[in-house]
């Protein structure tokens, strides 16, 4: 009975996925069900698969070109972000796009110092300079918290030009974390555990002060110093949030997850604000994890306590907001083996038979685009909660189930899903030793 049952949704997702064959109408079923939507989430199921970056790339430029979003919000640091955003919209020194994603260091920086990010922001270059002088052109923006250093100095460097007498005092406030150089865990630890006094009404009393000036900064020279401005703004908020989250960190996990998601949902608020400002609707797409734009509502993660962006874009925006996932049954990845280590290629192993992917993979069909709002008999079958894989940055084939899976209800989780049956590593612009290209066999990087 249990065989009839599962064969039976089987046929049913054959019958209702629309196969990718690598035409140009590939995605008009999803530019259907995207409609008249500002925001479109593009999630990953990975942070080290082609296929996704690709993919994901392709349906940004027709959301661009066909229904005129104005901007991509990433899962990356604001400053390094922003450096693309200058590039992308011609008011850089970078002369090239590998040169503009050069502020791109931190681990793991082969996320978006890939060949396929690569080919994207230059391709974004060249749509924004065929653009009539007045239309506004398509933004680039990061929308993580880690960067507290890079986002101190963006602050001072921002008042030095502007208002020396406000950098001196930025300077004495910030001057709070300079026992920790570069290292925001080490002051989130010693924070925590009273071993410093916490820099948290420092950092808030900087951002406070900044936006006091606004108007009188912002409207000196027009538009570029409104974006000068803004971009300041956002470092200063950027360093109060993060200074929380790295205390969060070590009180636990959801803590510091809610924080982070949270920061993420509120600078897309910014953005979206900053945008509309200049007279035009704000349409976005953003690029982030599965995890984070999928509705945590609809898995174990939500039920702990979690919450996300994708929930927090559908709480606020509704039906404005699609949500699209991607899923891959087995391939190649690149990750690491822990926090700060070097960049491999690894093996991915066949998912586990109980998961959304291993459903999938018996279909035996390659690629697929899957409506998940149809009322379809695939799609109800889909509801009953099953594993679905989530690899991030490192990867630990050897502890699989732990590490890399999690229940979720697909259908009430995302608005679509695109599986890749088979799939390869991204290729990082800076190779380690370990990264190479080809096959890696089985037990890569373990000897066992």
């Amino acid at each position: 009975m249990a065989d009839t049952i599962a064969k039976n949704l089987i046929d049913a997702i054959r019958d209702r996925a629309h196969q990718l064959t690598g035409a140009a109408e590939d995605y008009d079923p999803l530019m259907n069900l995207i409609g008249d939507a500002r925001f479109v989430l593009i999630g990953e199921a990975s942070h080290g698969t082609h296929e996704f970056y690709e993919q994901r790339a392709e349906i940004t430029k027709r959301l661009i070109q066909e229904k005129g979003f104005t901007a991509v919000a990433v899962e990356a640091d604001w400053p390094d972000a922003y450096r693309v955003n200058r590039y992308v919209r011609g008011v850089d020194d970078d002369p090239t796009p590998t040169e503009a994603l050069g502020g791109f260091l931190r681990f793991p920086a082969w996320m978006w110092r890939n060949r396929d990010v690569l080919n994207f922001i230059g391709w974004l270059r060249q749509h924004n300079d065929a653009l009539p002088g007045n239309t506004p052109k398509v933004g680039f923006y990061g929308l993580d918290l880690y960067s507290m250093h890079t986002s101190i100095e963006a602050v001072l460097n921002y008042l030095d030009k502007v208002d020396p007498e406000a950098a001196k005092r930025a300077r004495y406030r910030y001057s709070c974390f300079e026992h920790f150089g570069e290292d925001s865990q080490a002051y989130g630890y010693a924070a925590t555990f009273g071993l410093t006094e916490p820099c948290q009404q420092e950092a808030v009393n900087q951002l406070l002060e900044l936006q006091r000036q606004t108007a009188e900064y912002a409207q000196r020279d027009g538009q570029v110093a409104e974006d000068e401005f803004f971009y300041a703004e956002q470092n200063a908020r950027l360093v109060k949030n993060a200074e929380e989250y790295y205390r969060s960190m070590f009180r636990g996990r959801i803590s510091s997850w809610n924080l982070r998601d949270r920061h993420m949902a509120e600078t897309l608020e910014y953005l979206v604000g900053f945008l509309e400002q200049q007279g035009r609707q704000a349409k976005v797409v953003i690029w982030e994890h599965n995890s984070h734009l999928g509705d945590a509502r609809a898995t174990d993660m939500g039920q702990a306590g979690e919450l996300n962006v994708g929930q927090l874009v559908r709480e606020r925006y509704g039906c404005d907001a699609v949500l699209i996932g991607f899923s891959t049954y087995t391939g190649t990845v690149t990750a690491a083996s822990d926090w700060g280590g070097p960049t491999e290629l690894k093996r991915v192993r066949p998912a586990l038979p109980e998961s959304y992917e291993a459903l999938f993979h018996k279909t035996g069909l390659s690629r697929f685009l899957l409506n998940l709002r149809d009322d379809s008999q695939a799609v109800r079958g889909l509801r009953q909660p099953r594993l679905e894989r989530a690899i991030g940055v490192i990867y630990l084939p050897q502890s699989e189930r732990i590490s890399h899976y999690f229940y979720a209800r697909l259908p009430d989780q995302f608005d679509a899903v695109i599986q890749i049956d088979d799939t390869r590593g991204v290729e990082p612009l800076d190779r380690s030793t370990y990264w190479q290209e080809g096959e890696v066999p089985e037990t890569y990087p373990f000897s066992v």
